[in-house]
């Protein structure tokens, strides 16, 4: 293990969240890579972008807004090309971003775990580049997101299955499912666009969705604006339980060519099989749908494995948080968590953060 390196603030990822509170640090004058230092573990910047199917195009998911300062860059989400893929534009755009403003970003860094040593806060990570090393840091500011901590839910029979368990984080491209038989799993936006993807691919489509879909007929979804989700996802902060699904508190936007699925039949769920057999799956009324592979665009959770050392975690599941402060340890900021989770929750978020960490310093 290399000698520790001391700093204040530590970030951990470099995503939406991570920037936008790198923005705000900077504008109160703390210098990157003296006063803060960021920890990102992707090859590139971007934050989960990068790792997103080849078919994603901006506006097909929820809407990417812009992050503090972008205009600065001459550049905007609401004027990009639309017709590259999403992963592309966002990992150009975030790496301008970086460049711009000086932001001295730390890749590829793993933080595997943060403890205390002390009255310090020690960020263990490791590196092909740089090896294993410990930053003693005043303050930490988780912005890991949920792409690292895909969820699956428990099915009787999954580890039977002779077929393919993939998950969102996984899927490559509709290519890989050419005549087969496919099964998607989910409620939201993900699932959607994998059945729209594969329909002209996979040999049969079946749909199943935990919970019946809430359409909304609007192709517009401003998640700020949907207080009852929004207020959903900061009680459940606040209290420390399980974050609740933001598609369960909006619904799912029907945009024209959702409405064109709906119409021929790719988008008509089905309730949930009851379990998972080696060829397929069985339904609650007995019956059986054969399959080659089964998607599960099941969602994510908050990924906080790396804290698990400084015991944040409540017996509801979840962890305390108010407006982007840890309720059980003050030293711990938490930046797109809960209610913060979109692009521009993440912005406004970070600014709220930044002023917290510039009254404990």
């Amino acid at each position: 293990m290399a000698s520790d390196t001391t700093v204040p603030v530590v970030i951990i990822g470099s995503g939406q969240a991570g920037l936008s509170v790198a923005y705000y640090l900077r504008r109160f004058e703390l210098v990157p890579g003296r006063d803060f230092v960021i920890f990102d573990r992707g090859p590139d910047a971007g934050g989960a972008w990068q790792h997103r199917w080849e078919a994603l195009r901006l506006g097909t998911a929820h809407r990417v807004n812009d992050l503090p300062g972008m205009k600065e860059l001459g550049v905007s989400f609401d004027t990009a090309d639309r017709s590259l893929p999403a992963r592309e534009v966002v990992t150009d755009y975030y790496r301008r971003y970086e460049e711009h403003f000086d932001l001295k970003v730390v890749r590829p860094v793993t933080v595997r775990s943060v403890f205390n040593r002390r009255a310090d806060l020690v960020v263990a990570t490791t590196s092909p580049d740089y090896g294993d090393r410990e930053t003693v840091a005043r303050l930490i500011v988780n912005a890991t997101g949920t792409w690292g901590a895909p969820f699956v839910p428990y099915y009787p029979g999954a580890q039977t299955f002779a077929g393919r368990h993939v998950h969102t984080a996984g899927y490559p491209s509709a290519d890989e499912f050419a005549g087969q038989r496919v099964i998607v799993v989910g409620g939201g936006t993900s699932a959607i666009g994998f059945l729209l993807e594969l329909e002209g691919a996979a040999a049969e489509l079946t749909w199943a969705a935990r919970r019946p879909i809430d359409w909304i007929h609007t192709e517009q979804l401003d998640l700020e604006g949907a207080s009852a989700a929004v207020a959903m996802q900061d009680e459940a902060a606040r209290t420390g339980r399980a974050l609740p699904s933001i598609v369960s508190g909006t619904g799912v936007p029907v945009s024209r060519r959702i409405s064109a699925g709906i119409e021929r039949g790719i988008l008509v769920a089905r309730p949930m099989f009851t379990a998972i057999e080696p060829g397929g799956v069985r339904w609650d009324d007995g019956s059986f749908t054969p399959a080659d592979a089964i998607i599960w665009a099941s969602g994510f959770r908050p990924e906080l494995r790396h804290l698990a050392p400084l015991k944040l975690r409540e017996k509801a599941g979840g962890v305390s948080v108010g407006a982007g402060a840890s309720w059980t340890d003050p030293r711990i900021f938490l930046a797109g968590y809960g209610p913060q989770a979109s692009t521009i929750g993440a912005s406004r978020a970070g600014r709220i953060i930044a002023r917290q960490v510039m009254a404990q310093l």
